[in-house]
């Protein structure tokens, strides 16, 4: 390749860049974008959340005693394809994005040793018992503000109840019904 080639790349190269300069200066000169004085959305920062929004407490949520006399193991093991993306629920079953359940009901809350807890699950403290399970399940984020769980919830109690029934059953001595 001679010199003469050479040339006429770097000016095909120069001239492109140049183009490309051009257009921006001719673009930013027709158009004017107006900024706004406020955001048309207005997002709110965890900091901002852990405030007095935070520190109002779930809507109370009727007990769910009651619907376990009546709960279906069975229908709760159908319930957790919410939950097997994130969970498992073998007997010494490996934690994944979230802790392994077996032996949940009854438990001390953050049990999963070497799991990494958000330290709001850490600092909750107490066990997961019946009425605590129930409340973290139907919105995860009121009942422990600051969970990394994002789970929306379960609505119905229901399938609440159905899924508390099948957890129990996950222990080798189950915690009895209250």
């Amino acid at each position: 390749m001679n010199a003469y080639e050479l040339n006429k790349i770097f000016g095909a190269v120069v001239s492109s860049v140049l183009a490309v300069t051009v257009i921006g200066f001719i673009a930013n000169m027709l158009v004017h974008p107006h900024h706004l004085e406020k955001a048309v959305i207005d997002i709110k920062v965890a900091e901002e959340a852990a405030g007095p929004a935070a520190a109002a407490a779930p809507a109370a949520l009727d007990p769910i005693s009651p619907l376990l006399a009546s709960a279906n193991a069975d229908a709760g093991k159908a319930v957790t394809k919410n939950c097997t993306s994130c969970h498992t629920f073998d007997k010494g079953g490996k934690n994944g994005v979230g802790p392994n359940l077996w032996g949940i009901v009854g438990n001390k809350r953050a049990h999963a040793e070497g799991f990494g807890y958000s330290p709001a699950m850490q600092a909750a403290g107490g066990t997961w018992d019946y009425e605590h399970i129930n409340q973290f399940l139907a919105n995860p984020k009121a009942a422990v503000a600051g969970t990394r769980m994002a789970f929306a919830g379960l609505k119905r109690a229901e399938d609440r109840a159905n899924l508390i029934a099948y957890l129990r059953t996950l222990s080798d001595s189950p915690v009895p019904l209250p």
